[in-house]
């Protein structure tokens, strides 16, 4: 059994894991992994169009489903990562231990903002070894503007691969359609009747890159621990005070301020406050956030996204 078009669709990087690949140790992977998603998040970006209308247009195209959860919600993602994650540093992990969030939520306001703090949002998907562990998840993720995967538009896929020796690599493509998946298919297929035309006995290459010998539980490292800058959106009423109160309760939580964007305009009788948090901890994040949408000067939950600054 072949699964090159799991994953990526026509891009080749099934084989490319397991044999391109193979003098590398993969230090981390970031990847563009649901066309869907990634067609909504371009629309929005580009046209200033909110989720559910460009969510529609999506369906009558044929690109997203009549049920688009398992696309806007990062599940498709997470089950393409778990097949990178083992190809990639030979451990079984299983869909639920990948962290999961999804696109719903975001709003052309946070679109917005994050463009003018320099960044992109896109659904990442992300697995990379730190101390040892696996850090593992999916979530909707700013990205620096210039980097190569901010530049995916559409329904296109891009995975980022970093190699301990070969660097950083790019495998860009169309992840879905007949064509592409057909290529893979096909690939596949002439790859195993090569084989039985030389009279291969067993594989050439291990079907999952490592052999079973090989292959090692790593731990993952838990949501909770994992370290990143953040972007949070409050929507708060105009009152004296309300910012030094928000500040207050981060630093409270060992989080530092990078950059604070507050104007003027009315969402739904409350003012927008934006800020870029330097790295800090999930879980004192979400400690935090706890105790400032229950303030009364809050309205609604806070729009918290992870920021992703070091892909190289």
């Amino acid at each position: 059994v072949n699964f090159e078009g799991s994953v990526g669709g026509g891009i080749p990087l099934i084989r490319s894991l397991k044999e391109g690949l193979a003098a590398n140790r993969i230090d981390s992977i970031f990847g563009i992994l649901n066309g869907t998603s990634n067609y909504i998040l371009t629309k929005m970006t580009n046209e200033g169009r909110n989720f559910a209308d460009v969510l529609k247009e999506a369906q009558e195209k044929g690109y997203a489903e009549a049920d688009p959860t398992y696309d806007v919600e990062g599940i498709d993602a997470a089950h393409k990562l778990t097949i990178l994650i083992r190809l990639a540093f030979g451990t079984p992990i299983r869909f639920n231990e990948i962290s999961i969030g999804g696109i719903r939520e975001i709003t052309p306001l946070d679109i917005e903002f994050t463009r003018e703090f320099g960044y992109r949002i896109k659904l990442l998907a992300i697995a990379k070894m730190d101390q040892g562990k696996i850090e593992a998840r999916v979530y909707p993720t700013l990205l620096p503007e210039r980097h190569l995967l901010s530049t995916v538009e559409g329904v296109f896929n891009a995975i980022y691969i970093r190699g301990d020796a070969v660097g950083p690599t790019l495998f860009y493509g169309q992840g879905a359609g007949q064509m592409p998946t057909g290529s893979a298919v096909v690939g596949d297929l002439i790859e195993l009747s090569r084989n039985l035309l030389i009279r291969a006995s067993g594989r050439r290459v291990p079907l999952l890159s490592f052999q079973e010998s090989a292959i090692e539980r790593i731990p993952l490292k838990k949501m909770e621990e994992v370290v990143t800058p953040f972007y949070m959106r409050f929507s708060a009423l105009d009152r004296a005070g309300v910012l030094s109160r928000i500040s207050g309760i981060l630093g409270k939580n060992d989080i530092s301020i990078s950059s604070v964007i507050q104007k003027g305009r009315q969402v739904n009788g409350a003012v927008p406050v934006v800020m870029m948090v330097y790295e800090a901890r999930e879980r004192n994040v979400r400690r935090a956030l706890k105790e400032i949408d229950r303030l009364r000067v809050i309205l609604g939950k806070t729009m918290v996204l992870r920021v992703e600054n070091k892909l190289e």
